[in-house]
């Protein structure tokens, strides 16, 4: 059961990645229309010949913050598609149009059972309570919503996408059943969310209540349970909630509430009327900056210090290329496996040193959002370019400054006193080319026979029952985990394996997107080698 759990919920984490990926270009266009646009910026910097009011690039600046505003004034729904692409197995495109048409369906019902008991006449439900969602006025869900929506028709997918109906009806049989019934469920589930979601908002309204009245010590936790998550692959499904429901506070922005800690902060950035961002609504996001900008690097160090003198010039361009996709995408996933799996304890302070990050940025009341990562870009974007007195960026720069010294002399002392076989520390040497790419194609001469390795690897294409990948791990679901070989995954590459149940995650870095698409060709020449 247990194995089960962590099979589903590696593929819903996976499923996020898609409209999380949307993000960065959001947050790009609306971090720089909002920045450039706002008055105060552009007095500050005596701007106004270049960017006031009526000139050629406030023009393009201000649709540039309407378009990335609208993204994220509509992630529900971006996150209903994306999670039924994501969990279905065969037939994806039918799966999202089948999202949509549950989305639809679901909040008219809603609105339909607010408008026929009375219930959207101002003050007859908890502020907060009702709001618009494309255009229709529902229960304020959020992306819990979405991922009620995405879950539900992915399941109907992979039940009923080859489904045989009577000749009479064979027409709307196979994946053209899949929008009816879809849509028949929907109207049901609609009505039982009209009962059941005021009951829910309450109890999400509460737990938020209840950590922002833990304070520091609950950011703290926050941190820690978010970095210790990311093994297991399921801190998606942790910090999404905080990020995009009450979960994460509530606040009236120019007018209108908004709900969730990166939806607050994205409100305030376009807002003209926020002295200084929500730290209330930051203190979920603004903790990565120290230690993604300045511990990790301090850790790379270590690692590279403390590996031996021999094998230095070969673990160098891993940690630095790892080191460096941490600094400017925010993705330390590369770094991280590259001391999880061989030194455990080093994970462990490493999530303590994460939470204090967290609560020092929280004390000091830095205000820097973010899009999906903690990456300089990010940091630069809303933190600097806001301006100190909006952001207290400066209150991170000084967090992180001592973290560079601690990750570097504690991880230095605990590989050394244990003498944990960190990347150019093995006894065999050889095992320092598994971390690289370069040697792996050189060994294997062609993309083809890497693909045929990892499908060998994982026990046979008949072994897996579906294939897909995140920011940086292949996740794939296999019919027999015991045919799955740890090793021979390592030599292709890979920075570490998971097996949990029926699911196998394989981490290989950023390129992962890359492998996949060419294990899927390889996967179809096989089928079809016409």
């Amino acid at each position: 059961m247990q194995n089960s759990f962590f099979s589903i919920m590696q593929r819903v984490g996976r499923s996020f990645m898609l409209p999380i990926a949307l993000l960065p270009v959001a947050g790009l266009m609306l971090g720089f229309g909002a920045s450039f646009t706002n008055a105060t910026n552009i007095a500050a910097y005596d701007l106004e010949s270049i960017l006031g009011n009526g000139t050629v690039l406030h023009s393009l600046l201000s649709v540039m913050k309407s378009a990335g505003s609208i993204i994220f004034s509509n992630l529900p729904i971006l996150f209903a598609i994306g999670v039924a692409m994501g969990m279905a197995k065969k037939e994806k495109e039918v799966a999202a149009i089948a999202a949509a048409i549950g989305y639809f369906i679901m909040h008219a019902t809603i609105n339909a059972m607010l408008d026929l008991n009375g219930l959207l006449l101002p003050g007859t439900l908890p502020e907060g309570s009702v709001g618009t969602t494309i255009g229709i006025q529902s229960l304020q869900m959020g992306v819990f919503g979405g991922v009620i929506v995405g879950l539900g028709v992915s399941i109907l997918h992979n039940k009923f996408y080859q489904i045989e109906l009577p000749t009479t009806f064979s027409f709307f049989g196979g994946t053209r059943f899949i929008p009816i019934i879809t849509a028949i469920s929907y109207l049901f589930v609609g009505i039982t969310m009209f009962f059941v979601w005021p009951v829910i908002q309450h109890g999400i309204l509460m737990l938020g209540d209840l950590v922002n009245k833990s304070g520091y010590a609950g950011t703290f936790l926050y941190g820690f349970t978010e970095r210790a998550l990311i093994p297991f692959g399921l801190h998606h499904v942790f910090y999404m909630p905080f990020w995009q429901t009450g979960l994460g506070g509530t606040e009236i922005i120019d007018g209108v509430s908004v709900s969730g800690a990166q939806n607050i902060f994205f409100a305030e950035l376009a807002s003209h009327n926020v002295d200084h961002f929500s730290v209330e609504a930051t203190r979920f996001m603004a903790g990565k900056f120290p230690f993604y900008l300045f511990g990790i690097p301090g850790a790379a160090l270590a690692l590279y210090r403390t590996a031996k003198p021999e094998n230095r010039s070969k673990v160098l361009g891993l940690l630095l290329s790892a080191t460096l996709t941490a600094i400017l995408t925010g993705i330390t996933e590369p770094i991280e496996f590259s001391f999880l799996f061989a030194a455990p304890l080093l994970y462990v302070l490493h999530c303590l040193i994460a939470g204090m990050s967290f609560m020092l940025c929280h004390i000091f009341n830095v205000g820097v959002g973010q899009t999906f990562s903690g990456s300089l870009i990010d940091f630069i974007l809303f933190g600097v370019l806001q301006g100190e007195h909006k952001t207290s960026w400066l209150n991170a720069i000084f967090i992180g400054l001592p973290l560079f010294p601690l990750y570097y002399f504690a991880f230095s002392g605990l590989i050394k006193k244990f003498q944990y076989k960190t990347p150019g520390r093995e006894d065999n040497v050889d095992d320092v080319k598994l971390y690289t790419r370069k040697d792996v194609e050189e060994r294997n001469n062609s993309k083809e026979a890497i693909s045929a390795s990892i499908i060998d690897a994982l026990g046979g294409r008949n072994n897996i029952s579906d294939l897909d990948c995140c920011a940086t791990r292949l996740r794939i679901t296999v019919s027999n985990s015991s045919l799955v070989n740890e090793q021979s995954l390592k030599e292709t590459g890979a920075k570490g394996v998971i097996v949990k149940g029926n699911g196998v995650q394989v981490i290989y870095g950023p390129h992962v997107s890359n492998i996949k698409s060419r294990l899927e060709n390889y996967l179809d020449l096989e089928l079809d080698p016409a």
